[in-house]
């Protein structure tokens, strides 16, 4: 062991504690001085050094009673200690060793001796720090390791769910009212989610990971659309009864669409969610929607989420057959369908939310169509 090393001595014995700082300078290393137990323990917690020389027979504290309390500091349970002892203080030296000395030395000091027991345990330290080391090492490689692939991830889901809301985008593109539809449609399903986790009969059962893939996956709702006559789809009048049993098939030809997608792709919950919004989002919670007849909790509880975001944006937006309606007549609107319509404790959920979809239906407004 080449480098320096601060040693501490403790020793109540002046005399003997002069002869080990001598020998500690001979040998290239620094000596600190305390003079019993208690001085020791306060010099260990303001500086910890490389070394302990613990004497065992001293007044206030022993030697054993010292290191007694080092090993019960989580922090200080590593630093190696000597202890030092007379001939016939073996029994206590025993002692000292199963409460975790590392080595020992008895008085009268061998210069030799001394200089090979110090060296073995500044060499069991340095072995110990460069493992603690390695550890740190590993420990940082493995988060910024960890950090990348996260990073990764988002960017690869991040590219995904652009690309699925670009293709829902496309399919809602061929009715040229719908507007900023799809981005509202998202925010309301989010605030519901958000909703229901804090306070809600569901709050045990909704993740964070469920409120991100309602969120990504709502846009989902209405791309079976893409399967729609354009002479159905865009008529401005309204649908008889077998042009609406065509439309009606949007919901199946949408879940359908990705299930194929699943089959490529088994597993990924964001799309099993994708299929349960577009399968279930016109059902209603009286069994009475299409295209199951799903009531109550045998709908997905995303489809009910998307259902009444889906009606609000409806109800709050323009299209060529009606006005937008208020927040207050929309509000009046979803509150009859409560029970019937919509599942009461997403209603309760939308209710505790007024506020925030206000603000959204302001902010992502649709822009005016040219005269």
């Amino acid at each position: 062991m080449n480098s320096s090393a601060r040693i501490l001595i403790v020793d109540d014995d002046a005399v003997e504690r002069r002869i080990l700082e001598r020998l500690i300078a001979d040998l290239g290393h620094q000596p600190v001085m305390a003079v019993n137990g208690r001085q020791a323990l306060e010099l260990i917690e303001a500086d910890p050094p490389d070394l302990l020389l613990l004497d065992m027979m001293m007044p206030e504290l022993s030697g054993a009673q010292t290191l007694e309390r080092l090993r019960s500091d989580r922090r200080h349970r590593q630093l190696h200690v000597i202890v030092i002892s007379a001939i016939d203080e073996i029994e206590q030296v025993a002692h000292c060793i199963e409460l975790g000395a590392d080595d020992y030395l008895v008085k009268p000091f061998n210069r030799t001796l001394l200089k090979a027991r110090i060296g073995a345990c500044l060499s069991q330290k340095a072995l110990q720090d460069q493992k603690e080391e390695y550890r740190r090492q590993i420990e940082e490689y493995n988060r910024t390791l960890e950090e990348r692939v996260e990073a990764q991830v988002r960017e690869i889901s991040e590219a995904q769910q652009a690309t699925i809301f670009a293709m829902s985008r496309l399919a809602e593109s061929r009715d040229n009212e719908t507007g900023r539809h799809l981005e509202r449609i998202r925010e309301y399903s989010r605030m519901l989610c958000e909703s229901l986790l804090r306070r809600s009969p569901y709050a045990g059962t909704i993740t964070d990971k469920f409120v991100r893939n309602v969120y990504a996956a709502s846009p989902l709702h209405d791309i079976g659309k893409v399967g729609v006559p354009d002479q159905i789809l865009l008529k401005p009048e309204k649908l008889s009864p077998p042009e609406f049993e065509i439309m009606k098939r949007h919901a199946t030809i949408g879940a359908d669409t990705l299930r194929a997608v699943a089959r490529q792709h088994p597993g990924n919950a964001f799309i099993a969610v994708g299929i349960a919004i577009a399968q279930s989002h016109h059902e209603k919670w009286d069994g009475s929607g299409y295209p199951n007849g799903a009531a109550g909790d045998d709908i997905p509880l995303a489809g009910r989420i998307v259902a009444l975001a889906d009606v609000y944006d409806a109800l709050r937006s323009q299209r060529h057959y009606k006005a937008a309606f208020s927040h207050e007549q929309t509000r009046d609107i979803l509150l009859e369908g409560k029970g019937r319509h919509f599942d009461p404790v997403v209603i309760d959920a939308f209710l505790a939310s007024e506020d925030a979809f206000v603000e959204v239906s302001c902010v992502m407004e649709d822009e005016a169509a040219p005269q």
